[in-house]
């Protein structure tokens, strides 16, 4: 699969059917909400955990020098705590141009916490797409992280502003927050 997957997310779900859609954020689309939504609330997917896997080229890295950004790994038992942005179809063609950098749109269940359960839309980058970057312990990830650098600015300010924004809502991210740690320490 190569780096910009804009083309195949348009094929993956016919977005004109869907009475109500809905798009689960883990990662940058909690604290950077660039695009209009009609509702949002505090959800989690179930079996998934994020992690800090995939490359970026081209907002917190470049082509020579990826940075890291997140990615959902399938993980039996877990849970992935974020937020869901009820929206138009017309928003994907601006998250499809966002989030192209090999992530695909999946349909899965959100559960709210109202005890809610919909369906959803969410970004995941799989292993098998040009950009993965795979495991690294949290060390040199931030390690990684800390050198990179993108249009979208420093890749440790994705980490910061990650991390706060979680904090915000309560929702507790050892993975995350152990890369900030390391993050503050250099």
């Amino acid at each position: 699969m190569s780096f910009n997957t804009q083309e195949l997310n348009k094929l993956r779900q016919d977005l004109t059917t869907y009475d109500e859609i809905w798009v689960f954020a883990y990662g940058s689309l909690i604290y950077k909400v660039d695009f209009p939504f009609i509702a949002k609330a505090q959800t989690s997917i179930v079996g998934w955990t994020r992690r800090f896997w995939q490359g970026s080229h081209d907002h917190r890295g470049t082509p020579e020098k990826p940075g890291r950004v997140l990615t959902l790994i399938p993980t039996k038992g877990e849970i992935c705590h974020g937020i869901a942005y009820q929206v138009s179809h017309e928003v994907f063609e601006h998250l499809d141009y966002r989030e192209k950098n090999g992530y695909l749109r999946y349909e899965m269940d959100l559960y709210f916490a109202d005890q809610q359960k919909k369906a959803g839309l969410v970004y995941i980058a799989p292993e098998d797409n040009e950009a993965f970057l795979g495991e690294a312990s949290e060390f040199d990830i931030a390690k990684h992280i800390s050198d990179c650098r993108g249009p979208s600015g420093e890749n440790k300010d994705y980490v910061f502003c990650l991390a706060n924004a979680l904090r915000a809502l309560n929702i507790e991210d050892p993975h995350i927050f152990e890369i900030e740690k390391w993050l503050l320490k250099q």
